[in-house]
């Protein structure tokens, strides 16, 4: 499917999304990027239907061909500490100030933002399926945080984060029960699967 490469044709847009937001630990992420008029989609598209290698692939060739991309983190503290809606948010906001060329108009994926100074903006839900800019930023997201994770992992071999980069898997749960917590695992989370959740928290973990 062909994604749509502005809102307007009015405004210098770009394109924000995040990763990690359901994990149980690691940081989230988020990126922003700005699209030439130009710019081809060729295999881009929401990051959630691409394979691993197909996302790697694409990464040099957005990065080579967009106008501007940012990306930020906010590690498990912040998001301990501010909960993983204000991190997610926030994590998209420094992603924006990292950005040389100032938007005029920022599209967001999802249904939740805080207004960013000065810019207006613009919620998208499933936005990463219809629009480029947002797709580019998920892409670049998810590739940066997957390689951290896989990074991470060599440290701790035994929760599996090379494969399951962070989510509540089977197997990430049985480490916990096993090892308990690392100092990357988000201590607002629900970590421990000695017991059954409850059904507010399952249905949480699966969002």
């Amino acid at each position: 499917m062909k994604l749509r490469k502005s809102w307007s044709s009015l405004y210098l847009e770009a394109g924000c999304d995040e990763v990690g937001r359901g994990c149980l630990c690691g940081p989230v992420v988020a990126a922003a990027v700005i699209l030439p008029k130009k710019f081809k989609q060729n295999l881009v598209n929401d990051s959630k239907k691409l394979t691993f290698q197909t996302r790697m692939d694409l990464d040099s060739y957005i990065k080579e061909n967009v106008m501007e991309f940012a990306i930020a983190e906010l590690p498990p503290s912040f998001i301990d500490e501010h909960n993983i809606l204000n991190a997610s948010i926030h994590a998209m906001h420094r992603a924006v100030d990292q950005l040389t060329t100032r938007p005029e108009l920022i599209l967001v994926d999802g249904n939740r933002f805080h207004a960013y100074p000065f810019i207006p903006h613009q919620c998208i839900i499933k936005g990463d399926e219809k629009f480029l800019s947002i797709a580019c930023a998920s892409i670049l997201a998810k590739n940066y945080r997957d390689q951290l994770m896989i990074k991470l992992h060599d440290e701790f071999p035994q929760y599996g984060w090379n494969t399951n980069m962070g989510y509540a898997t089977k197997a990430h749960q049985n480490a916990l029960m096993e090892f308990g917590p690392t100092v990357h695992h988000r201590r607002s989370f629900r970590l421990d699967y000695s017991q059954a959740a409850p059904e507010e928290e399952a249905a949480y973990l699966e969002a």
